[in-house]
């Protein structure tokens, strides 16, 4: 997938900001993967027989894949420069994906897809996270 986003990055005629293009590529993936990740463990949660336990955690699923999605698309766009959005989305990112892994994490025990769930938002975490270093 990364490819796919390194290609982009490099074929933008306005060329890319000054950011890491291999971290700015794998946030963007990251972002998007756990995005997904996110929405598929909200609907798995409601399809298990204790969906009333699990309704902290559909929430901060569902919160994740918004915010991720969000910060995905923000951080793709090249053109202007909006060093402090894209700086609040990655901090805002880096928090939800570190409280739905959290929050996913309580329940891996049980649901293997809380289990992925949290492991997609530690990788965007730390993604975001290496992104954020390299702007400073």
């Amino acid at each position: 997938m990364t490819h796919h986003i390194t290609a982009m990055l490099k074929a933008h005629p306005g060329g890319t900001g000054s950011e890491d293009k291999e971290k700015l590529a794998a946030c963007i993936a990251a972002c998007f993967q756990c995005a997904q990740a996110c929405t598929a463990c909200a609907d798995s949660c409601l399809a298990e027989e204790t969906v009333a336990d699990l309704t902290r955690c559909i929430r901060t699923d569902l919160d994740c894949a918004d915010i991720c999605a969000a910060t995905g698309a923000i951080v793709t766009r090249q053109t202007g420069d909006s060093s402090a959005i894209v700086r609040s989305m990655l901090e805002a990112c880096r928090t939800a994906c570190a409280v739905c892994a959290a929050e996913c994490e309580k329940h891996a025990h049980m649901h293997e897809h809380c289990r992925i769930c949290a492991e997609a938002c530690r990788r965007c975490e730390d993604a975001c996270t290496a992104l954020l270093e390299s702007l400073s």
